[in-house]
């Protein structure tokens, strides 16, 4: 009975040293590769692990948390996964995957992980930003109403995009769509835009060939370009915009200024995504893609906003503080009437209203999808068409035909639409939208050679000179002014007698005339954005005698 008593205390300080050792050790924190491949590894061990935490291996790679199982984790590894070897030690961060941000990374090309590769030395960045973040609330965002302007006249007139919102742009391979978010990018110069270019399973030289012109239209001085190229791993090309948006989210934050994003394309990344989950054992769902793969896009897309603007009230000839006087911070326009309400209270006199200069600032995304043979329908194409608020749809027919930017106007759409325009915009691009309607109605009867009234050849002519008058090159983006003055010029006919042939080198001219010759007309217009009756007067004029001495030289 003495023995048995004294094995059991044995056991029990035992057991105890154990927990006390276990507790010192902190096994949970390291890990050991069963297995590896792919980009993939898997891992026992790591218990204490939380999905998204940065893992460090015994080789010097970094691989992310992916799938957390009963008995092992799944990994994926970012970068060169040849070296990682099965039985080598992994130990958990306890912190999730970050990327640098700041200023020391504009002009820069990058990786996702914000590497640089264009050989301009390392990136001296103290701030980091983790990949994944929570998307701002209703409370925290503000009504998209102001313009970003493109530079391209169909889409500036016709689809406007405003600051904060997520415009999608959608066509087959080698119709154009790179080459809008190029001239988007290179007509932000000048402005207050810092711009984010994502390259997502491109070709290297085509990455090199964007950045390029980028430079050549000193566009890098306010861009980052972040590359995961079609030689890069899939874990690089599924974190990639993920990356890129955190760099931009910084300037939004943490300096109030207006950013654009473009994801170039979605549609890389989500089979980069399908091709780690279909490794790691995820059930396959349409067309192969895991269930997850809308949350992919829409944790993503949502992050776009305008923020509503921070308010408090402060004693007078004080700057702005959080919280204020009366240890509350207002937030969005409902939160305006309440600070006017308390400034009330308080007396006008002594305090005042003042806006965080870190507040306000925008997340405009452009993402890219590349649809098959125009097949709108398939599954990532609705997916992001579903979250996005409008689309441009870039048609094949129309790019071969000579019509570029190759937009179909009739099913391209901006959810935000006319809130996201100038005044002067606004007011011309609705007779422009009516005029391409009512040509694209009448092209199909004009084909089967029957006689046409009056009228209708008038409209014919309209549409087809409006069209020709939307063509423009690349890398050539129109001020909006001048955007205004030329869509003024086809909207009220002056190019209804022209041949198609001359409308172009008509609009130049033109452009150039009014520019030198008028410059207080253009200036009215930047000024007022707006266009008033006597200037639309003066401007009728103008043209006019512009219009007799052209065709006269002719």
């Amino acid at each position: 009975m003495g023995a048995r008593i004294q094995v059991d205390e044995i056991t029990s300080v035992l057991k105890q040293e154990i927990a006390n050792y276990r507790e010192e050790l902190d096994v949970s924190q390291v890990g050991q590769v069963l297995e590896v491949g792919d980009g993939i590894a898997r891992i026992y061990g790591l218990g204490g692990a939380m999905a998204g935490e940065m893992l460090e291996f015994e080789s010097g790679a970094t691989g992310v948390v992916f799938n957390l199982e009963e008995t092992s984790i799944g990994a994926v590894v970012l970068g060169d996964y040849l070296g990682i070897k099965e039985g080598e030690t992994v130990k958990g961060t306890g912190q999730l995957l970050s990327v640098p941000v700041g200023d020391a990374l504009i002009g820069r090309v990058v990786d996702p992980l914000g590497r640089p590769l264009d050989a301009k030395g390392a990136i001296m960045s103290p701030a980091r930003r983790p990949l994944e973040t929570r998307a701002p609330g209703i409370a925290e965002r503000q009504p998209v109403n102001q313009p970003l302007q493109t530079g391209i006249k169909a889409i500036d007139a016709m689809i406007p995009i405003g600051r904060g919102q997520r415009e999608l742009i959608i066509g087959d391979r080698k119709t154009g769509k790179t080459a809008v978010a190029l001239d988007t990018i290179i007509n932000q110069r000048g402005g207050d835009v810092v711009c984010v270019h994502v390259a997502i399973g491109q070709k290297e030289s085509t990455v090199a060939g964007v950045v390029e012109k980028l430079r050549e239209h000193h566009a890098m001085d306010y861009t980052i370009v972040v590359a995961a190229s079609s030689s890069d791993s899939a874990p690089l090309q599924y974190i990639a915009p993920y990356a890129g948006c955190a760099m931009a989210e910084y300037f939004m934050y943490e300096q109030g200024r207006h950013t654009l994003c473009i994801y170039d394309d979605l549609s890389k990344q989500a089979a980069a995504y399908r091709q780690l989950s279909l490794l790691l054992r995820r059930p396959p769902g349409r067309e192969a893609y895991p269930g997850d793969v809308f949350y992919l896009h829409s944790r993503l897309l949502e992050r776009s906003c305008k923020l509503a603007e921070r308010r408090a009230i402060v004693r007078k000839g004080e700057s702005y503080k959080p919280g204020g006087v009366n240890g509350k911070t207002y937030i969005g326009v409902p939160g305006k009437h309440e600070a006017e309400h308390e400034l009330k209270s308080l007396g006008a006199e002594t305090h005042e209203m003042k806006t965080d200069p870190k507040s306000g600032g925008s997340l405009t995304a452009l993402p890219i999808i590349e649809t098959l043979e125009g097949e709108v329908s398939a599954y990532i194409p609705t997916n992001v068409i579903s979250i996005t608020d409008g689309q441009i749809y870039l048609e094949p027919d129309l790019f071969f035909a000579g019509i570029r930017p190759a937009i179909n106007v009739g099913i391209s759409v901006s959810r935000v639409g006319g809130n996201a325009q100038i005044k002067a915009m606004k007011k011309i691009a609705g007779s422009l939208r009516l005029d391409l309607a009512a040509y694209r109605e009448l092209e199909a009867f004009a084909q089967l050679g029957t006689d046409l009234d009056a009228a209708t050849q008038k409209q014919l002519d309209r549409g087809a000179r409006m069209v020709e008058l939307l063509k423009q090159g690349q890398y050539r983006p129109y001020h909006v002014t001048d955007q205004v003055i030329s869509i003024f010029t086809g909207s009220n006919g002056f190019l209804d007698d022209l041949p198609v042939s001359q409308v172009a080198a008509f609009e130049e001219r033109m452009l150039t005339h009014v520019r030198d010759e008028f410059p207080e007309l253009r200036q009215s217009i930047q000024e007022r954005k707006e266009i008033t009756d006597e200037v639309a007067t003066k401007l009728k004029e103008v043209i006019g005698n512009f219009k007799k001495q052209f065709t006269a030289t002719k």
